[in-house]
């Protein structure tokens, strides 16, 4: 099933529909969606390297505003919506732990896990559950998926459709590096106002 799903979202890749799908995917993907936007994104910015960018800010748009819908599903409709997609994440049991995060810095948390492969809907259902503020909501995910996927175009456009097989093989230590990044500013900044 998994694969019929990726197969139709490569396949808006040459629809005239694409920039529209891609939105499409990008929100449904932070609220339910299993695959990320992250395929269609590529295959666009491949496909017109001088538009990768363009791609990049609808993929962020789409997926922040998803992030809507899945505060709204944590927050209201948790029992009959957010608890069958996190158990069908399988990932139930770390459920708690979110919450721990959020007690700890829901801004840091948000924004970390908006760059990152961990499943994002997790993230948006879990902040509507412990009721983070949504504006931290917003603005943790501008900074995160814009992160992510301005990283993706940015790349695409400076070093075109070769950059492909580095974005795939080396994603995960991009996203630590990223991860540092933000970790290391928010200390910088902890210290400065000291």
């Amino acid at each position: 099933m998994i694969r019929r799903l990726y197969d139709w979202v490569m396949g808006w890749s040459e629809s005239p529909y694409a920039t529209p799908a891609l939105f499409v995917i990008a929100f449904a993907e932070s609220s339910f969606f299993p695959i990320p936007p992250d395929v269609l994104l590529m295959a666009l910015a491949i496909s017109a390297p001088h538009r990768a960018i363009f791609y990049a800010v609808v993929c962020t748009v789409g997926s922040v505003t998803g992030g809507l819908l899945g505060y709204a599903i944590g927050y209201s409709f948790y029992e009959v919506a957010g608890k069958p997609i996190i158990e069908l994440y399988g990932v139930a049991d770390k459920f708690a732990l979110v919450g721990e995060k959020y007690q700890e810095n829901a801004f840091a948390a948000i924004a970390i896990a908006g760059f990152t492969p961990i499943p994002y809907k997790v993230f948006t259902i879990a902040a509507g559950v412990f009721q983070i503020s949504v504006p931290t909501l917003v603005t943790a995910s501008v900074v995160g998926r814009a992160g992510r996927f301005l990283l993706v175009g940015g790349l695409i456009r400076l070093f075109g459709p070769s950059i492909k097989a580095f974005i795939d093989r080396y994603f995960n230590i991009l996203s630590i590096a990223f991860v540092v990044l933000l970790v290391g500013g928010f200390l910088v900044v902890r210290w400065l106002s000291l």
